[in-house]
């Protein structure tokens, strides 16, 4: 057999439909390798439809999205590039704090994605499907027209919506948290703090020059050597440093949000017979807009937007960064600091007397922030310096960083750490024959489901995520809560709302005929398990006897046998649920990414877009609950 009958040529004689099919059992990778054999492989692999069908294959987006997108972007291949860069993101992430739900979803924008977070709310009479669900921006990932990935962080300020613009760090496959960052940049890309041209005055200008004279005399492969073998990572510093220089960053970085770009950061859903070219154009131009802004931050883009985009902030100089860490540690400022949380600093005084009072029965030594000096100078060595991490580079950027860390977990959740700027990704199974519950659930307490009543027009939404877990042989489903939409948390984040026994049936009967529109109740399944309660204090809870019934249509219903309260559930389609949603104002930025203070109420409430039936709504906790709260959380 002749070479021209066999290897190569069979591919390259095949047409580009049947071709793209026999590649479709390939990875993006593989088919960059496959070009590199010949400039023959290299023409065919590079075809719109070979890489069509990649992008189809990721699942992030339907086809019919993907030929809208690719207005923006220079070719199916760049498309691709940038789906894969961010595959690993898209799904839930959550943090402890506050203890009502701080779920942050990741989904498709518009050759972006989008981190949404799901604000805690009440039902209303609409139900979950057709009530608007309130939501607030986190970040935004956009593709450029190459493939690559620009950052923006939204934020909230005096009233003033602003975006932060950033870069993304390389994503891991496997990544499970997400950590907002400072990180040295090249000059071309970073914010100048070092060699600013905002030095206005000659001692400051002679501060900037000692400080860097030992690397101006290097040659440039000396001092990118020299930046490796110093650069000290961003995690490597002490709490309140990262506190500090995310700060800095953030009032220097920032870019107040201009007309043009308010518009919608995803398309919204179809209706028959809509045009959707309006609503592209306007995606397309507030796309257009944001790169202008990351790329030359708060200057002016042209003449005819003077009047949108203000001028360049004024860049903090080093030596107020310092001046701004050597202030008093006595302070009484709060991580989330801002004009709607102020609050928490009047209320501090009481949760520290209690800790105080609990600490000297324990016989514990009594100190500023409540660590004891022995404590903290042990903890000193364990920090990298501030200034030995400016050295690093003459500019620095901010930076989202999606990792791979070991976690442990309890029920399907995550153990965080608490001083860490970072959310965390909950896995999210896909439903099995074997584990057809699997998934995200929401729901709300009462029968007939979600149907108000006079005294509650509007009752609790809770986002719950199902999972399995083998435990002595037996098969459990865990349900665990994410989100709880009251005004003052009844329940942990992470707690198992209820913990069934899939393979023991239950023979209670359920206790209702009919459904909210009068059509008979049929169950298929009934399982026996239990169901949380009063316990041991609020971190605690016990647990009661119930059963989880499984309806005919699909929804679940999990029943406390003594009190017969219920709580009925169906599945979440989040993405369809968000784009026909509500959006609310954002928090300030660093507590609108991760929000560190623990706080036991609703943060978000506070919204005038917001139901305000929450502020007339509390729940009574019992004496040892509050002050296990009150020990525990410095603004409760």
């Amino acid at each position: 057999m002749s070479s021209e009958s066999c290897g190569s040529s069979l591919l390259l004689g095949l047409s580009d439909d049947v071709f793209s099919i026999v590649i479709g059992s390939l990875s993006p990778r593989d088919i960059c390798n496959l070009g590199l054999c010949c400039r023959s492989f290299y023409a065919l692999v590079d075809s719109d439809k070979v890489w069509l069908t990649q992008c189809q294959m990721l699942g992030i987006v339907p086809l019919q999205d993907l030929l809208v997108w690719r207005q923006a972007v220079s070719s199916y291949k760049a498309l691709c590039r940038f789906l894969c860069s961010v595959q690993p993101l898209m799904g839930i992430w959550v943090h402890q704090n506050p203890e009502l739900g701080n779920v942050v979803y990741v989904m498709p924008g518009f050759v972006s994605v989008v981190g949404c977070r799901i604000i805690p709310q009440e039902l209303g009479p609409l139900g979950i499907e057709d009530g608007p669900l309130l939501w607030a921006p986190v970040f935004e990932i956009i593709g450029d027209s190459d493939g690559s990935s620009s950052f923006f962080l939204h934020g909230r300020d005096n009233g003033q919506d602003y975006v932060y613009p950033g870069f993304v760090k390389p994503v891991s496959r496997s990544c499970n948290v997400l950590l907002l960052e400072i990180e040295p940049r090249p000059h071309k890309n970073g914010v100048e703090l070092l060699h600013s041209k905002s030095f206005v005055n000659d001692s400051d200008k002679e501060l900037s020059r000692k400080i860097c004279r030992s690397n101006s005399d290097l040659s440039r492969s000396q001092r990118v050597f020299r930046q490796s073998e110093t650069s000290v990572p961003f995690s490597r510093l002490a709490f309140s440093d990262r506190r500090k220089l995310l700060e800095v960053v953030m009032n220097q970085i920032r870019v107040k949000v201009p007309d043009a770009a308010i518009g919608p950061l995803f398309p919204r859903l179809r209706v028959s017979g809509e045009n959707t070219q309006i609503g592209t154009a306007l995606l397309l131009e507030r796309r257009s807009l944001l790169f202008q802004m990351h790329k030359l931050g708060g200057y002016q883009v042209d003449s005819k937007e003077s009047n949108l985009l203000p001028p360049n902030p004024t860049q903090l100089r080093l030596s107020e960064i310092r001046k701004s860490l050597d202030r008093s540690s006595g302070s009484q400022s709060s991580i989330n600091e801002d004009d709607g949380h102020r609050h928490c600093n009047r209320r501090r005084s009481l949760g520290r007397y209690f800790r105080d009072s609990f600490n000297q029965m324990l016989g514990k030594s009594i100190s500023i922030n409540g660590n004891s000096k022995n404590s903290s100078s042990s903890s000193e060595s364990k920090y990298a310096s501030l200034q030995d991490f400016l050295k690093s580079s003459d500019t620095i950027g901010l930076t989202l960083h999606a990792s791979t860390v070991k976690l442990s977990s309890y029920r399907a959740w995550p153990n965080m750490h608490e001083s860490r700027f970072a959310i965390y990704k909950l896995p999210l199974r896909i439903p099995t024959a074997e584990q057809e519950y699997a998934g995200l659930w929401g729901g709300t307490f009462g029968w007939p489901p979600g149907r108000p009543t006079k005294d509650k027009p509007g009752k609790a939404l809770f986002f719950l995520l199902l999972s399995y877990e083998e435990c002595e042989g037996q098969q459990l489903l865990i349900a665990t809560k994410i989100l709880e939409g009251t005004h003052y948390v009844l329940h942990p984040n992470g707690s198992a709302m209820f913990i069934v026994n899939i393979d023991e049936p239950s023979l209670d009967p359920f206790p209702w005929d009919t459904d909210a529109d009068s059509h008979p109740v049929t169950v298929n399944h009934a399982f026996k398990g239990e169901g949380i309660a009063n316990g041991y204090g609020f971190r605690y809870p016990g647990s009661k006897p119930g059963s989880l019934f499984v309806f005919e249509d699909g929804q679940l219903a999990f029943i406390w046998k003594e009190s017969r309260a219920i709580l009925t559930l169906q599945r979440l389609d989040l993405q369809e649920l968000l784009k026909k949603g509500e959006r609310v104002p954002a928090l300030p930025p660093i507590a609108n990414f991760s929000y560190l203070t623990k706080s036991y109420s609703n943060v978000f409430a506070e919204f005038p877009s917001i139901s305000t039936s929450w502020a007339s709504t509390r729940y009574a906790l019992p004496p040892l609950d509050v002050l296990m709260m009150l020990l525990s959380s410095p603004c409760t």
